[in-house]
């Protein structure tokens, strides 16, 4: 590939900067797919990679196998939400809230459904580089939290509508997070959302880490029963189910000794979940 065809460090990607965390989930999917081929595929992310003049040394080591495996596995449950809701509702609508550069579009697509990615402006800039819109995949800048951005969703209700967020609530206070709750389950009645959580144990542990490397990436949001928490911020929420983030992903021997010890301590412990609500009508 000709050096004028990718994006140099230097000119779009700053240490620390929103751009630079935007790389985590985008790496683990191009590169970790390859290590431990079954759980997830993605075509998209490894053509996105080539494109990057970037040193991902450092990002390998900070990750590694473990939390790059943990990184595939959400993106594959997610996937797995959208597939069920659109083997029902064939022509519907699906929001990405806090996209970076997530390719679930990419591997989800049956043709029909209508795509949009939300995220800061910053961050949709950085990502309009490496994944132009489409027909059906629009791009949205805009905060998470400004709800004015709702207005720009076009869809028939009659199709249905459907929210992801990976790698997102357990950024937000609760009185942050309950607005944007419910103005989504007012104004899409009959539509669902499905995103990752964690319990105490991770807030507590990534916390004293971001202390410790004197970061600002700090969790504020654990999760313990999705049940007692969720339908307490709007009565139009129901919690359609939720599991442990590996108990429906097939853990293979060849796994690294250390992230299978990992995994099972999670498991038992039920550190990370997938929830999926449920807007009631």
């Amino acid at each position: 590939m000709n050096d004028e065809k990718k994006i140099k460090k230097h000119d779009y990607i700053v240490e620390n900067s929103i751009e630079e965390t935007m790389i985590g989930p985008l790496w683990a999917r191009a590169t970790i797919i390859k290590r431990y081929p079954g759980i997830l595929k993605d075509p998209k992310s490894i053509e996105i990679l080539e494109k990057m003049n970037y040193d991902f040394e450092k990002l390998s080591k900070f990750l590694g196998d473990w939390r790059g495996i943990g990184l595939l596995v959400r993106a594959h449950a997610l996937d797995n939400a959208v597939k069920n809701y659109i083997h029902q509702h064939q022509e519907a609508t699906v929001v990405n809230i806090a996209a970076g550069l997530d390719t679930t579009f990419f591997r989800v697509d049956n043709g029909k459904i209508n795509w949009y990615d939300i995220d800061l402006p910053n961050a949709t800039e950085f990502r309009l580089r490496f994944i132009p819109e489409t027909p059906r995949s629009h791009v949205v800048s805009s905060s998470a939290f400004d709800l004015n951005w709702i207005e720009q969703v076009k869809h028939d209700p009659s199709k249905g509508i459907f929210f992801i967020a990976g790698g997102f609530i357990y950024y937000f206070s609760e009185e942050t997070l309950i607005p944007l709750f419910k103005s989504l389950a007012e104004h899409f009645p009959g539509g669902g959302f499905a995103f990752d959580c964690v319990n105490k144990l991770a807030v507590k542990v990534v916390n004293k880490r971001a202390k410790k490397a004197q970061s600002d990436l700090s969790f504020k949001l654990a999760i313990g029963n999705p049940e007692k928490i969720f339908p307490r911020w709007s009565d139009k929420i129901k919690v359609s189910e939720w599991y442990t983030m590996y108990s429906r992903v097939s853990r293979n021997s060849e796994w690294p000794k250390k992230a299978l010890k990992m995994i099972k301590v999670s498991e038992i412990l039920k550190i990370a979940k997938i929830v999926i609500l449920n807007f009631q009508n």
